[in-house]
């Protein structure tokens, strides 16, 4: 049996600069906490080259909502990757680990339908209370996870482009 694979490729606008554009989609739940990783991840990314706009930042309620944005974007072909970015803390009504794990899974499911890579930091910490330890704790680390996906997205933007295309 001969079995071949290959990778899909379409365009992707560029900038003016001749940068692919990056999206970056994030939840408004705990907006003072997630707000560090946007601006982390926009900072960062000038390191790799990445002016601001080069990047369309979009928002969403919370990060359910999230993976189907991340697979509109990615269809539009206007994006060489998407990175989502996201709190999901037990509200003590239902389970939130399996909020947690449908949107990782969305993630992954956009990313291999469409051939765009989408990056994730969204997090979904085992306790978290909102107090003023927690949300300082979860600021700083939210910092760290922007700066993460910026070079994740960007490393991977690089890598995938050098990639002959297959049609």
């Amino acid at each position: 049996m001969n079995m071949s694979s290959s990778i899909e490729s379409k365009a992707v606008s560029a900038t003016d600069s001749g940068r692919p554009r990056v999206a970056f989609v994030q939840a408004c739940w705990h907006r003072e906490i997630v707000d560090q990783c946007r601006t982390s991840f926009l900072s960062s990314m000038q390191k790799y080259g990445y002016a601001n706009d080069h990047i369309d930042v979009f928002e969403v309620a919370g990060a359910f909502e999230i993976p189907l944005h991340a697979k509109r974007l990615a269809q539009s072909g206007r994006y060489a990757a998407i990175v989502a970015a996201g709190l999901v803390v037990d509200g003590g009504i239902y389970r939130h680990e399996f909020v947690a794990q449908a949107v990782i899974n969305g993630l992954m499911q956009v990313q291999l339908e469409t051939g765009t890579p989408v990056f994730s930091a969204v997090l979904t910490p085992h306790h978290f209370h909102n107090g003023d330890e927690h949300v300082g704790f979860f600021k700083e680390h939210f910092l760290v996870k922007g700066a993460e996906a910026a070079h994740a997205c960007a490393d991977t933007v690089q890598k995938l482009s050098a990639l002959p295309i297959q049609r």
